[in-house]
C-alpha cells in the first residue's frame, strides 16, 4: 500500500495545474538550468526560497541548513556554492536568515541539545564577539532578532572568504553576495545593507590570491 498517498495526490494536482496554466512549463525545466541566483537559507519548513522571492523553479539554486550557516569545513555547502558559481555562473548569492530562528535561539541558551550544538558553535562565536552589544538590548526577542541579523552578516562574509568566490572575482566574473532576513510575521524580506561584490570590501587578512 502506497504511503503518504495524499502527497502524491497533491503532486498530481500541482503538476496538472502547472500544465494547464503553462503547457510548456515542464518542457523548459528539462533543459539546462541557468539560474542567476543562489540562495543559502535556513532549513526551517516555513521559508520556501522560490515562493518567498516570487520565482518559478529553475531560477534559484538552493542550499539550506540549520540556521543558514556557511562553515569553511562544510563540503556540502561549499560544493553547492562552487557548482553555482563555477558551473551555473550565478550572479547573486543570497544568504537569508529569518527572525524566530530556532537555531539562533538555541545558540544563545545554555541547554544542551546534542549533535546540533556542535553545528551551532559558529553562531555562539558570533554571539561572543558581539555579546556586549546584544546584552545591552533589554527585550529578549529583540536580542534574538539582533543575533539573527549579525549571524547573516557573518555568514555572508564567510561566503566571500571562500576561494570559490574570490577566484570568481579574480577571473572578472560578475558576482555579488547579499545578506537578507525574512520575517515570518509579515512575509517580507529585510535588506541588511550587506552587499559585497569585490575583495576590496573584506578584511585584507581574508583575501587570497586569485586564479591567474
Amino acid at each position: 500500500m502506497r504511503q503518504l498517498k495524499h502527497i502524491f495526490e497533491n503532486n498530481r494536482q500541482w503538476a496538472d495545474g502547472r500544465r494547464a496554466a503553462d503547457p510548456d512549463f515542464f518542457k523548459r525545466l528539462t533543459g539546462v538550468q541557468s539560474p542567476k541566483y543562489m540562495w543559502i537559507g535556513c532549513a526551517d519548513s516555513r521559508i520556501p526560497a522560490n515562493q518567498v522571492i516570487g520565482l518559478d523553479p529553475g531560477h534559484v539554486f538552493v542550499h539550506r541548513n540549520v540556521a543558514n550557516l556557511v562553515h569553511h569545513t562544510d563540503f556540502n555547502c561549499l560544493s553547492v556554492l562552487q557548482y553555482a558559481v563555477e558551473m551555473l555562473k550565478v550572479e547573486h548569492v543570497i544568504v537569508c536568515g529569518h527572525y524566530g530562528c530556532g537555531g539562533v535561539k538555541a545558540a544563545m541558551e545554555k541547554t544542551q541539545l546534542g549533535l546540533v550544538d556542535n553545528w551551532l558553535r559558529n553562531i555562539r562565536d558570533v554571539y561572543s564577539h558581539h555579546k556586549s552589544e546584544i546584552d545591552a538590548i533589554q527585550d529578549q526577542q529583540k536580542k534574538y532578532d539582533k543575533l539573527v541579523e549579525l549571524n547573516v552578516i557573518r555568514q555572508t562574509l564567510n561566503v566571500c572568504h571562500t576561494t570559490i568566490v574570490q577566484n570568481a572575482w579574480a577571473r572578472g566574473q560578475k558576482l555579488c553576495v547579499h545578506g537578507w532576513v525574512y520575517a515570518l510575521s509579515d512575509g517580507l524580506l529585510r535588506d541588511l545593507d550587506c552587499v559585497i561584490d569585490s575583495p576590496d570590501q573584506i578584511d585584507e587578512v581574508h583575501r587570497v590570491h586569485g586564479e591567474e
